[in-house]
């Protein structure tokens, strides 16, 4: 099959992994347990034989609509053909030491004839797995167990095998519900029973409103606010507190191109700005709860700190390809692991304690425990504060002085400064002092372009690059400080690609990678914050509007968007796209109630 277009997936999710379900009815991304456990449906990145669970009405002419049920991450896909019409409600109920999706056809009127068809693909499409029929006491069912791995579907669908897939047809009347589920379990355990269908529904629907309800939002974009913070709990894992950066990985950002990640991890700064986002808007449950992860993950020496993490914390995420899939439109190579867990990026430290700040001045602060931990992450960067990094974008180029990688440090001991003056703490508030106003003057003799006056990407460059966009966010300067005005007529001029924002101009050769990408969907929305807060109001709602007008029909976002076509690129759904959606929302808000 040929690849569909990234927009065209729906998100469900039980923060314990996630599932990519297309408006063609197939479920083509799914990996279990764990949002970084190897793929079981694959097709996403390559075809059905990587792994897919399709159910949709036989008639190849049917139209179809979906929309969240209210919310949450409860599919609703309603099918017309001409003989009838019919709903798929599909989700992934919550629980521990098992992992139920749940897809149910519901007639609505006539009838319709409904095809399905299974492929189990465990381990990143590497095992063909042993399928059996099996009778219980809900009727009979299939069992299908490789290595580590089972799964059992369940529902009235007799499958019959045919070409290592499983299929089945079956008509669906008026006032006919047809449940279906797949569980997997551990394959050394018993299989577990089947979940009561209406009420793991009842259920889901009631967690999610419940969440969704407690949210705290005046301002404008309400609509795409809610679903961006909804987005924000749906990669946070519940167990562990660890929030991935995407669901997805290697979705290229350019098709062909060699720009294919693996963000199923913990970045330090990703999750950093989530707390920000969740924090502002009332969550203080989530709040405590990234911070113990944090807390967990980064304990130990602070030399030893690593800019992304597994979502229990774990340190080993060595980067490496996979065989397996011919990639998403033939887009290679497809990677698992990140090879920046390794890099040292000096502004990873700086946005954890801004974070912390943050998350106290909002009365959500734990001083007791956190200071210990910050006060030796500032000790680490006493040491190395002069140390060259590979920056926000993680470059695969030589390690540079980056502008806003020398403004993190400085936030870094401006809010450990702060933390002693506002919070009693206890640390070396002289020294912090002194680096704090060093690297301020540092950056004003050497960040800023003579010429234009704006700030630069690096050092002795006269390159612009968006992340400049975030220092009057920290607080570094002012949004109208001259510098950020000729710095946003820098981006403008050399950044914008019909009318959005790139994170810098790739053909310039800083990263180490063949030149080309699709615009970054956070940048545009930090160039929307800017506008707002420097006065540009109208330049801010305009841009918003197209922005939010980006996003899918169920309001996702990936990591970057082609300006022509409106097609997505990149991982799906991005973290960073909808934290940016919130705190540009919040921006624009504050600036229109000062009128």
């Amino acid at each position: 099959m040929a690849s569909r277009p990234i927009e065209d997936y729906a998100l469900l999710s039980n923060c314990r992994t996630a599932a990519l379900v297309s408006s063609e009815g197939s479920i083509d991304w799914l990996c279990l347990p764990r949002y970084d456990s190897p793929s079981t449906f694959g097709a996403l990145l390559g075809t059905e034989e990587n792994g897919a669970w399709s159910l949709r009405p036989t008639d190849a002419a049917a139209t179809v609509t979906r929309a969240y049920d209210g919310d949450t991450f409860i599919l609703v896909t309603t099918w017309t053909t001409a003989t009838g019409e019919v709903e798929v409600i599909d989700l992934i109920a919550r629980g521990v030491g098992r992992v139920d999706v749940l897809r149910e056809v519901r007639g609505i009127r006539g009838s319709v004839e409904m095809g399905m068809e299974v492929r189990i693909r465990f381990g990143y499409s590497t095992a063909l797995p042993w399928v059996r029929r099996i009778d219980g006491d809900t009727g009979q069912a299939l069992l299908a167990i490789a290595g580590p791995d089972a799964v059992i579907v369940r529902g009235r669908p007799r499958l019959e095998a045919v070409d290592n897939a499983h299929r089945a047809t079956f008509t669906v009347a008026a006032g006919e519900q047809v449940p279906i589920s797949l569980t997997w379990y551990p394959s050394h355990r018993n299989t577990p029973d089947r979940l009561d269908h209406a009420v793991a529904v009842a259920d889901t629907r009631a967690w999610w409103t419940d969440w969704a309800s407690r949210w705290e939002h005046r301002g404008p974009y309400r609509d795409a606010v809610e679903r961006s913070l909804l987005v924000l709990r749906a990669l946070t894992h519940e167990g562990t507190g660890g929030i991935v950066a995407a669901a997805t990985t290697s979705l290229p950002e350019q098709p062909g191109g060699p720009r294919n990640w693996d963000y199923r991890y913990v970045w330090l700064r990703d999750a950093a700005l989530t707390l920000q986002a969740l924090a502002d808007h009332g969550y203080n449950e989530e709040v405590a709860h990234w911070r113990s992860w944090l807390l967990r993950a980064i304990a130990g020496d602070p030399g030893d700190v690593q800019i992304l993490y597994g979502l229990a914390g774990e340190r080993y995420l060595p980067e490496r390809e996979l065989h397996s899939f011919p990639g998403y439109a033939e887009s290679l190579p497809v990677r698992v692991g990140n090879g920046a867990v390794d890099q040292y990026q000096a502004d990873v430290i700086g946005e954890v304690m801004v974070a912390l700040h943050v998350a106290r001045e909002n009365g959500h602060g734990d001083l007791e425990n956190a200071w210990p931990l910050q006060r030796a992450l500032l000790g680490f960067l006493e040491e190395n504060w002069q140390r060259p990094d590979q920056g926000i974008w993680e470059i695969r180029g030589d390690a540079l002085f980056f502008t806003h990688s020398r403004v993190m440090l400085w936030a870094a001991f401006d809010r450990g400064v702060a933390a002693i003056e506002q919070f009693g703490a206890e640390g070396p508030v002289d020294t912090w002092r002194t680096l704090r106003d060093t690297l301020r003057a540092e950056i004003d003799e050497k960040g800023v372009d003579p010429e234009r006056g704006c700030f630069v990407q690096h050092y002795g460059s006269a390159e612009v690059d968006a992340s400049l966009l975030i220092l009057p966010q920290v607080g570094f300067c002012a949004a109208d400080d001259p510098r950020m005005l000729a710095t946003v007529a820098a981006i403008e001029s050399d950044l914008l690609h019909h009318g959005l924002a790139q994170r810098y101009r790739t053909e310039a050769g800083v990263d180490g990678l063949p030149p080309g990408e699709n615009p970054f969907l956070a940048c545009s929305f930090w160039l929307a914050h800017q506008y707002a807060e420097s006065g540009r109001l109208g330049d801010a709602l305009a841009l918003m509007d197209r922005l939010v007008g980006l996003s899918n029909d169920v309001g996702l976002l990936a990591e970057e968007v082609d300006p022509l076509t409106g097609h997505h690129w990149g991982n799906i759904p991005q973290a960073l796209s909808h934290l940016a959606l919130v705190q540009a929302a919040d921006a624009i808000g504050r600036a229109e109630a000062r009128l």
